[in-house]
């Protein structure tokens, strides 16, 4: 009896299994691991869009108004504590410093990317996330776009300063 119940569990659990993918694995011809193995080529292309996202870039300015922002060598405190308070406010939401959360995380982001390209994909985030490589490549890592967070001029400069110290 015991037998016959556990040979009835197995046809019925293999039946279910096999039957389980509706549709569209009785239009796909080939097996499941087969799939698989073509899927996860075309995910690596589309997700690194052939843009190391972790190679510095400092010489794209991005698209925005700002331009070849200057910046001094040395860090400006006051500045940095409001760029801090703006970054509490506006940004944890979506970003962490050291991990990737909704978006990258922004450890060292002022080494790979330059202070306008930072500036302008705050200020000017739909249009680069349009046009900038960077920024579309982002996208593409993250699936998440990057939230317009109407900053004043002085704000996100704040910001930038902010994002120096970590």
């Amino acid at each position: 009896m015991k037998l016959k119940f556990l040979t009835i569990a197995i046809i019925v659990a293999a039946f279910t299994l096999t039957s389980c993918g509706g549709e569209k694995k009785k239009d796909t011809p080939t097996p499941a691991k087969q799939e698989v193995k073509k899927e996860t080529p075309k995910k690596e292309a589309t997700t690194s869009n052939k843009i190391d996202l972790t190679a510095p870039t400092l010489d794209n300015q991005g698209i925005g108004k700002f331009k070849n922002v200057k910046i001094a060598d040395k860090i400006d405190d006051a500045m940095a504590e409001k760029g801090h308070q703006i970054y509490k406010t506006n940004c944890t939401a979506c970003h962490k410093i050291k991990k990737r959360y909704i978006g990258p995380g922004l450890k060292d982001i002022t080494k790979r990317r330059s202070a306008a390209w930072i500036m302008n994909m705050v200020t000017n985030a739909k249009e680069m996330l349009e046009k900038d490589p960077i920024a579309k490549a982002l996208i593409t890592e993250y699936h998440a776009p990057m939230a317009q967070q109407n900053l004043k001029d002085d704000e996100v400069r704040a910001l930038y300063e902010y994002l120096r110290t970590k």
